[in-house]
């Protein structure tokens, strides 16, 4: 219970203390290049993520980051738990925004940090509000932004990895982007099998080989999302990743 008071009283002390951060961020010329301005940003968040999840005491293991392309690319992980988007902001050094679900766009502070990263909200149960987050995730890629999606839609909390909903990926097909998918173990351990309390535990983050535009133009998009699904799980078979 400690251990989860602390994280919690972190993340949120944490938030306050980087206002001035965050205007700073805010007012960054717009003459600066996509690349620059979102390392720029992107420290903050990667230093409040690595510290939330070193106050779970886990270790964590990153296998593949030399898999990583440079440019604007579409990341696709896996969803075990609530410590996904800490454990992906901390240590995927590429910059990111990511889909969230529009509920979060209501916090103080965050939401706004999640503005500038280039986050793209999205409630489900609006099919036009749902088409334009699509759509605004497309022109984030064209712009030169990366973008993750966790297209299960929920977490798995530590069971089988759900069906890809194959529509999140027309953000990387429309974009012309290449794909990186990213397999995730062991966040639901720290979390959502311990009746909601945070225990350490082992997390391998392992980011997979990415797909070129080239490979998958010519697939509709149900098969892109099996065919990086199969990736994923093979990934989470595999001893290593070369």
């Amino acid at each position: 219970m400690l251990r989860l008071l602390f994280v919690f009283f972190y993340m949120s002390a944490y938030l306050v203390y980087s206002i001035p951060k965050l205007k700073k961020m805010q007012a960054l010329p717009e003459e600066m290049s996509v690349r620059d301005r979102d390392f720029l940003i992107h420290i903050t968040p990667q230093k409040w993520s690595k510290q939330i999840m070193k106050m779970t005491g886990s270790k964590i293991n990153v296998l593949g980051e030399n898999h990583l392309p440079n440019g604007p690319v579409l990341l696709v992980s896996n969803h075990e738990g609530d410590f996904d988007i800490p454990l992906l902001l901390g240590f995927i050094k590429k910059p990111f925004g990511f889909i969230s679900k529009v509920e979060v766009k209501k916090v103080p502070i965050l939401s706004k940090w999640m503005e500038i990263m280039n986050c793209v909200f999205l409630d489900r149960r609006d099919r036009r509000q749902s088409v334009r987050s699509i759509r605004e995730g497309i022109s984030h890629l064209k712009q030169g932004h990366s973008i993750l999606i966790f297209p299960e839609g929920t977490r798995s909390k530590g069971g089988p990895i759900g069906d890809f909903k194959s529509g999140s990926f027309r953000l990387a097909k429309e974009a012309k982007v290449a794909i990186v998918p990213i397999s995730i173990q062991g966040t639901a351990d720290v979390f959502e099998k311990n009746n909601r309390l945070i225990k350490p535990a082992t997390i391998t983050l392992t980011i997979c080989n990415p797909i070129s535009y080239d490979e998958y133009k010519e697939k509709d998009l149900s098969r892109v999302a099996q065919d990086v699904k199969g990736i994923i799980q093979t990934c989470q078979t595999s001893k290593k990743v070369a």
